[in-house]
């Protein structure tokens, strides 16, 4: 080995010095054989236990003595293939211990074990290496067509935005052309109505002023005559005095009270308020369907109050939904049973027989809010807007139908009701209630709320409609303040 060392030194001695760049840095494995300033190892020898610069590598190469060795690339970490105890070259595997060792150390502590060769174990290892490699290249392809198929959805959903944008500008141009041209009308007959009446008053204004000139002319011939001294001459001339004509009497005279056009005022402030009905309701149903526009899942319920509040929502209470036995104080979010009828109008939302309320707010998206209640026991609710309201049908009550979804509130238990259908809660009521909505998902559960969050009773189904937070009280019930 040396002799073969030396004669590649004299074949190489005379040439030039090599570059800066083939030199060693503090990063680089050096060559072990290198003098002076070593050169960048380029292989390390796992029999040899040594790196090699491209000079000194060379007999690996050239001799059959080098053949059997095993060149990888240049490693610092040689000496980590070296027996700390025995000093040997470890070429054994334990798996016992899941460790390499040397021979004598197969012989000595790790007698019985379970060993073999380091290749033999890396055989092992490389099958199995390749089976998890040929799992990770799978699922890189699956993720790289689920990528694509994302891309694709990307492309649809933004093809559909645009386009849906184009049309909904263009049905709200037509939207407002129609109400510009319904305004141009009524302003139109308002109008020619206008100049139709202020024509007729015109006209019998005329009548009246000609009547009073001629009324004016006829008292000055009487009061004429009347100042007349002889008496033959008052005789004579009194016979010719012409007959008044037909008097233009008051009470033909049709004066509208001051209203005027205020009645078509009002029309189409009807109008106005039934218009703002109707967008409110369609706006809620175009927020519901885009809400349901999602790729992605949903994100997970929280795990803590802080979590929940996160999605906190104020409620105000609806007066025109409130029975006629309730009282709503507190800016809408107290109601309680007075017992006794209270003066409120006549409205179709009303509740006529159930102590129920429901929210002026449509829930859509994620929502949480909290009901503290009083009293005998409470319902705590969520219903669509379509739920009945007059009579004691379960088509009424909140969760005796399909419309609506109630937990059951008194102060040793409480029950979960929906469509009818009564579920019992273990452990003992709760003064306050937690509630969190996930409309999208169709998630909505119930907690106690105190110290803690405790659930009382989750349900996953399909809400086809917006929905609106609501009570049936026995005592008192507010939606408090989110803090």
């Amino acid at each position: 080995m040396l002799a073969a060392l030396v004669e590649q030194l004299k074949k190489t001695g005379l040439q030039a010095a090599p570059a800066d760049h083939c030199y060693a840095g503090p990063e680089d494995v050096a060559c072990d054989f290198c003098t002076g300033r070593k050169l960048k190892a380029i292989k390390s020898c796992l029999f040899c236990l040594a790196s090699y610069c491209e000079k000194h590598l060379q007999p690996h190469y050239d001799s059959a003595t080098f053949k059997k060795h095993k060149l990888v690339e240049p490693s610092k970490n040689l000496q980590e293939n070296i027996c700390s105890r025995h000093d040997e070259v470890m070429k054994m595997f334990c798996r016992t211990d899941q460790k390499c060792i040397c021979y004598l150390c197969s012989v000595d502590e790790h007698k019985g074990h379970d060993t073999v060769s380091a290749a033999a174990e890396r055989t092992e290892r490389q099958r199995e290496l390749e089976v998890r490699r040929e799992e990770i290249q799978q699922r890189i392809q699956d993720r790289e067509k689920d990528v694509k198929l994302l891309q694709q959805e990307v492309e649809a959903i933004n093809h559909s935005a645009d386009k849906t944008v184009e049309d909904s500008e263009k049905i709200f141009t037509e939207l407002i052309r129609l109400i510009q041209k319904r305004s141009s009308d009524v302003k139109q007959q308002i109008r020619s109505q206008q100049e139709t009446e202020v024509s007729r008053v015109k006209e019998l204004q005329e009548k009246l002023e000609q009547e009073i000139t001629e009324l004016k002319r006829k008292d000055a011939e009487l009061k004429q005559l009347s100042n007349t001294e002889d008496h033959n001459q008052f005789l004579h001339n009194y016979p010719s005095l012409s007959a008044l004509s037909e008097s233009t009497h008051s009470s033909s005279i049709n004066i509208r009270p001051l209203r005027y056009f205020e009645d078509v005022t009002a029309a189409v402030s009807e109008l106005r308020d039934k218009l703002q009905d109707i967008l409110r309701d369609t706006w809620t149903n175009i927020s519901l369907t885009l809400t349901e526009v999602e790729v992605l899942q949903s994100e997970p319920e929280p795990k803590s109050r802080a979590g929940f509040l996160k999605y906190s929502c104020e409620i105000t209470l609806d007066p025109n939904t409130a029975n006629t036995l309730l009282l709503l104080t507190e800016g809408n979010r107290k109601v309680t049973w007075m017992g006794q009828l209270q003066s409120c109008s006549n409205d179709p939302d009303r509740f006529t027989d159930y102590s129920q309320v429901l929210s002026r707010e449509s829930l859509t998206g994620r929502c949480y809010w909290e009901v503290e209640w009083r009293g005998i026991g409470v319902y705590v609710a969520v219903a669509y807007k379509s739920i009945s309201r007059t009579g004691w049908g379960n088509d009424c009550g909140f969760g005796c139908n399909d419309k609506s979804w109630a937990l059951e509130c008194y102060p040793n238990r409480s029950r979960f009701v929906h469509n009818n259908i009564w579920t019992s809660i273990s452990g003992p009521g709760s003064y306050r209630v937690g509630v969190y909505l996930d409309h999208r998902a169709g998630l909505l559960s119930f907690y106690s709320v105190s110290e803690t969050m405790t659930l009382l009773y989750k349900i996953q189904t399909t809400f086809t409609q917006p929905l609106h937070a609501g009570v049936l009280v026995g005592g008192s019930a507010e939606f408090c303040k989110p803090k």
